[in-house]
């Protein structure tokens, strides 16, 4: 199989990270006989510098023409004024539109090693194991905005159209993990909450093996950090989902080691890890790959259909971390490059293994 990529590096260190996770890729789709072809692209901060745009149309163009994209960071301190008429993450969003990926899946499962570097206790993160579905594509992010003199408006508008797909999507996901779903809202206040909790229990009905609760933001806040590991599949909205999501992924223990897939009604999906662009650290050689070579494991899963290579890049990671072959986020002194080859050389144990 023939795989094109976008790779659209970013900034930060995002360009690090992005050539660690297509190294594995390219290790791992060539033992198993495929061949990738990649095309560097510009987003963000490095567009805008470069084109005045954060999303050009050639790197535009480049995703919709590939069967994936992987991405690294955009913004940093020198594109962080929020009155710049554009900004870096305008061409993130953009890209999220014009993909059509409408649900943002981020797993977290607190691996035993790092389970001392989250603060929680470590009783609390026992057998935790949960993915958010996040509705990416609607709500406040994308509706009117304008500001009229004293005032200012964001407008949070949801379709039942745009809350089925991601409620099915979760449905779907739910049954084939342990059968529960957790639908965030604020149905005691908003309108749109109110139409999402109405939404989701339509939806949920089509599922009979799948167990459906709500529970309201606020509480779920809380709930994420006194019983994390009571949760399976949790499906919310845009802004929601934004903040749950950050909170989880501290208690993985360090931003870096956390990935995400950026799905639609097709194969093709956006893939980065969660963390920002650390401009703080760039260039230095010590950016945690893990959260890149993960979204790269989700990106071989999702979008390519190879679920055994996919295991193997998650199976080759954790006994990186058994290893404690460890970047400084996690207490370690291995470098991004050094981190990379230990994944590789565990992808090649186990191939010598399985011959």
């Amino acid at each position: 199989m023939k795989i094109t990529l976008a790779v659209l590096p970013g900034d930060g260190i995002g360009p690090e990270v992005t050539a660690a996770a297509l190294e594995v890729l390219r290790t791992v789709a060539g033992a198993a006989g495929h061949t990738i072809e990649a095309a560097e692209h510009a987003i963000g901060g490095i567009a805008i510098d470069t084109t005045g745009e954060p999303l050009p149309q050639a790197t535009l163009e480049a995703c919709l023409a590939a069967d994936a994209v992987l991405l690294g960071a955009v913004g940093g301190p020198k594109w962080s004024d929020p009155n710049a008429r554009v900004r870096p993450e305008q061409g993130l969003l953009a890209l999220r539109a014009a993909l059509g990926v409408y649900a943002n899946l981020r797993p977290l499962r607190v691996h035993p090693r790092l389970a001392a570097l989250s603060p929680l206790k470590t009783e609390r993160l026992r057998g935790v194991d949960l993915v958010f579905v996040r509705e990416l594509t609607g709500g406040a992010y994308f509706g009117r905005k304008s500001r009229e003199g004293d005032s200012a408006i964001d407008e949070c508008r949801y379709s039942v159209a745009e809350i089925e797909r991601v409620v099915r999507r979760a449905c779907e996901l739910a049954r084939t993990r342990r059968g529960r779903l957790t639908s965030v809202d604020k149905a005691n206040v908003l309108e749109t909450s109110r139409l999402w909790r109405a939404t989701a229990e339509r939806v949920a009905a089509e599922y009979p093996d799948v167990a459906l609760e709500h529970q309201l933001v606020d509480s779920m806040a809380m709930l994420l950090l006194t019983r994390p590991a009571g949760y399976d599949v949790i499906v919310t909205e845009n802004l929601f989902g934004d903040i749950l999501t950050d909170e989880a992924a501290a208690l993985a223990g360090s931003l870096g080691v956390s990935p995400s897939a950026s799905l639609g009604d097709g194969r093709r999906g956006l893939y980065e890890p969660i963390h920002g662009s650390a401009p703080d650290i760039a260039g230095r050689g010590i950016a945690n790959p893990i959260g890149a070579i993960l979204s790269a494991a989700l990106l071989l899963r999702h979008s390519l259909g190879l679920d055994a290579e996919a295991a193997a890049v998650e199976a080759a990671v954790d006994a990186v971390l058994d290893a404690d072959e460890l970047t400084a986020d996690l207490g370690g002194t291995a470098t991004t490059a050094e981190v990379t080859a230990a994944v590789i050389a565990r992808l090649a144990d186990r191939r010598r293994a399985a011959a």
